[in-house]
């Protein structure tokens, strides 16, 4: 597990969905620029509701920037292609445009 921050651009809406044992949590996949100016496929899974609702506020091609537990992978095209990087990601916490105008509010407010 490597703890990690990352951003980009969510790949589809977020999806809420319920596990076997009703259990809440929510999926989304984001795109990440990479060095070589390509990007990576991130799949999301948030099970804290808070972060879950923040990812749910979100559409397809909103930015957004996530902390949490990152697990690298590869990715095996089913036609055969070349393997490609891939990671896994926990998110523990969402910041948003939202977020980040909510906050400069809150200092100019004095609050």
């Amino acid at each position: 597990m490597i703890d990690a921050l990352i951003n980009g651009k969510l790949a589809q809406k977020p999806v809420k969905r319920i596990s076997k044992s009703n259990n809440i949590f929510v999926t989304a996949a984001v795109y990440t620029p990479t060095s070589n100016g390509d990007n990576m496929r991130i799949s999301v899974i948030a099970f804290d509701e808070s972060v879950g609702l923040s990812l749910l506020a979100l559409d397809e091609g909103d930015s957004v920037c996530m902390s949490g537990e990152l697990t690298p992978k590869v990715w095996q095209p089913k036609d055969g292609g070349e393997p490609k990087p891939a990671c896994d990601f926990t998110a523990h916490a969402v910041l948003t445009a939202y977020h980040v105008s909510r906050k400069r509010q809150a200092v100019q407010d004095g609050g």
